[in-house]
């Protein structure tokens, strides 16, 4: 397979900054949404993780939405992300909401059943098919290890055959058969993301286009470089500013993770704002670890802060 560079990407899940009272945090939030604008990274508002989308009213998730489109339509790709839906209602439901407010796209995230169950074959093809056929709203098929099962790659590639609403798939899994086995089958055809800056060298490898991140938040025009250094077939430059991602991805990962981000971009003077219960404030040493590779990595110089 020939990689086609000019659709190599990169996506950053927002995160949602809150104010002292709990608050969605409105003026942060624009602020932070220009700042992923300027740099040149497509942006997924009201994900589960780093945008905290479980602690979200569904009037706050719709009000997210509108601000990311009133700040970026026309700018860079602005999708909706949600959370693992219980039941195809509850992702119908999502999808008109992202249909009102005008976002580029929405991800369909796989069926968290509850209690540890994981979906069947012919259960997780029922509930894609149903949501799939309610909605005409483009739409990104997620697998995510985060629910405890992988959707069976014959079931994803049946769903791309029988839906023309599918633009794309965020694989979120660490197995790179499963993730070779999708890009072979789809990859010409639809834009494939990972989930994580750690496996972008093996899917554009495979024939995917792009990755994920939370990092992105941080670091929106470091990873607008390494797509940057892929397209123009630079693999010096892509590895050098890779491997400084992946120090950052490291130290935030399993650190802190999305709270030692807001802390890192307010310690900057960035718009990060607060964690929402039952999240809590970044501990100090979390920080100061962080802290001590983004000066290692010449962060600052890279963002122009």
């Amino acid at each position: 397979m020939n990689a086609d560079t000019s659709r190599y990407q990169t996506f950053t899940i927002s995160i949602t900054p809150f104010a002292e009272d709990g608050a969605i945090d409105e003026a942060a939030m624009r602020r932070h949404l220009r700042k992923l604008g300027d740099a040149g990274v497509g942006v997924y508002v009201g994900g589960g993780g780093s945008g905290e989308g479980y602690t979200l009213a569904p009037e706050e998730t719709e009000r997210l939405l509108t601000i990311a489109v009133e700040e970026l339509k026309g700018r860079v790709p602005v999708r909706a992300m949600g959370v693992e839906p219980r039941t195809a209602k509850q992702m119908i439901a999502f999808l008109d909401m992202a249909a009102r407010a005008g976002v580029d796209a929405a991800q369909v995230y796989s069926l968290d059943v509850g209690h540890g169950h994981t979906p069947t074959p012919r259960e997780l093809d029922a509930y894609f098919s149903e949501v799939l056929s309610n909605t005409d709203m483009p739409s990104i098929l997620s697998t995510h290890q985060s629910v405890g099962y992988v959707i069976p790659a014959q079931v994803i590639i049946d769903l791309f055959g029988r839906h023309s609403q599918l633009i794309g798939l965020n694989v979120s899994h660490q197995d790179p058969n499963y993730l070779r086995t999708l890009a072979d089958a789809l990859g010409d055809r639809i834009d494939i993301c990972v989930g994580g800056p750690h496996q972008a060298p093996m899917a554009l490898a495979f024939g995917a286009q792009g990755f994920l991140s939370s990092e992105g938040n941080i670091a929106p025009k470091l990873c607008r470089s390494i797509i940057d250094a892929a397209k123009a077939g630079d693999n010096a430059a892509f590895l050098e500013r890779w491997g400084k991602l992946m120090r950052l991805f490291m130290v935030l990962y399993g650190n802190g993770g999305i709270r030692v981000t807001k802390a890192l971009l307010e310690h900057f003077g960035l718009a990060g704002g607060l964690p929402r219960p039952p999240r809590l404030h970044a501990e100090a040493d979390s920080l100061a670890k962080a802290l001590a590779v983004v000066e290692q990595i010449e962060l600052a110089e890279i963002e122009g802060w």
